[in-house]
């Protein structure tokens, strides 16, 4: 039986080696197989699968735990394995009995990998009848943006058939025609293997298509408050890392200011009160992502009985952790400067990584429409409604 603890720990070493080389690794922009691996190997891919396919059984809590412990050193890694919990837990949200022993009992002896390629806001992916296999599909199309496809051992992807149904179909990384465009290259997130994919009349089986997220009801519509969630816990972990990093440099090399009157930077009222202000603000962020994450865990458990209504107070508290976590991470990442002085700015130490991730994740969805489904909430009791967004 695998345990809570057992599996923070693991992910608490997997964090620690990331954290070895970390900018090496951000400036060298490779895929990441070899980080792929490392979680394998520690087990965490099927933390979350149910124990009747061979998954650990643990609920999301952990999951969002384990995304904070990685995100701490490594933001692009955890990204992938943030992404992989919810890609591969369509198999719960989604599927049938026979759709998740097709592809849940692999992934869990196999501790696979799943991206995604399913991104709203690009143009939909088509997929029409299969004229040669009956219940069978054809897929075409390109999307922009599709985390871990690269290096994810199967693919979810969201297709549109020619009645208007959207349908979730499960893709292996070398089926014939799944084309990887290798174009990710932004500012932030560069191991994240988010870069554009394309299907050129991809065949899909009758036994690879798992169902809809928007037939499913308020249960299957979990598939947004979690990658929210996931999201937060994200920003909180590169937060505290930044926060972390930036200490170690302050006790060990920042200099005090002319002006201080103190021997040491440690001393310095304001350098202090700084870190106070931060690290303060970061613990109440904290406090906020362990009720999101109870709060996501009994809704899961409620299974085909949850409610729209309770489903969507865990949406809206999951909001305000997406607000108070996107500007708190913002914030300390760019402030860790102040507190550690100008030679801090210098490349070797790259400090800025941890600013670049967020600031390259953070615009994902506008922050401000999540702020604005709190004030909603607040004033109306309205609950957000249910896209690939909220």
């Amino acid at each position: 039986m695998t345990t809570r603890d057992q599996v923070l720990d693991a992910a608490r070493d997997v964090a620690n080696h990331l954290g070895l080389d970390a900018l090496e690794r951000d400036r060298a922009n490779a895929e990441p197989f070899t980080e792929a691996e490392l979680l394998r190997k520690a087990g965490l891919p099927a933390v979350l699968l149910p124990t009747s396919i061979g998954g650990a059984g643990l609920p999301w809590s952990v999951a969002l735990d384990v995304v904070k412990e990685i995100a701490r050193t490594d933001g692009s890694i955890a990204q992938l394995l943030a992404y992989h919990y919810v890609n591969a837990h369509n198999l719960v949200w989604v599927a049938d009995d026979a759709g998740r022993q097709r592809w849940g009992v692999p992934t869990a002896e196999q501790q696979w990998l799943w991206g995604d390629s399913v991104n709203p806001v690009d143009p939909d992916l088509q997929l029409r009848p299969d004229p040669d296999v009956t219940g069978g599909w054809i897929l075409s199309g390109t999307k922009n943006f599709s985390t871990g496809a690269s290096v994810g051992d199967v693919t979810v992807v969201g297709g549109l058939t020619d009645d208007g149904r959207d349908l979730l179909v499960v893709v292996p990384r070398e089926t014939p025609g799944f084309v990887k465009g290798g174009d990710w290259d932004n500012l932030g997130q560069r191991l994240s293997a988010s870069g554009s994919v394309r299907f050129e009349d991809v065949r899909i089986a009758p036994d690879a298509v798992l169902g809809s997220a928007s037939t499913s009801g308020a249960f299957g519509s979990l598939v947004t408050p979690a990658i929210q969630a996931a999201f937060g816990h994200f920003y909180l972990g590169v937060t505290r890392g930044a926060l972390e990093t930036a200490a170690e440099y302050t006790r060990t090399t920042s200099r005090p200011w002319l002006l201080s009157d103190v021997q040491n930077a440690v001393e310095d009222p304001y350098v202090l009160a700084t870190y106070g202000r931060l690290v303060a603000r970061l613990r109440a962020a904290e406090a906020l992502g362990r009720s999101v994450g109870e709060s996501l865990s009994q809704a899961h458990e409620r299974g085909a009985d949850l409610t729209w209504a309770e489903r969507g107070e865990v949406a809206e508290e999951i909001a305000a952790l997406k607000v108070v976590s996107s500007d708190l991470a913002i914030e300390a990442t760019s402030t860790i400067y102040e507190v550690t002085g100008a030679r801090a700015s210098s490349n070797k130490y790259g400090f800025d990584r941890f600013w670049r991730n967020v600031r390259t994740h953070t615009l994902h969805d506008p922050v401000q429409y999540k702020a604005r489904e709190v004030g909603n909430h607040f004033l109306t009791g309205a609950h957000p409604e249910f896209t690939l967004y909220t």
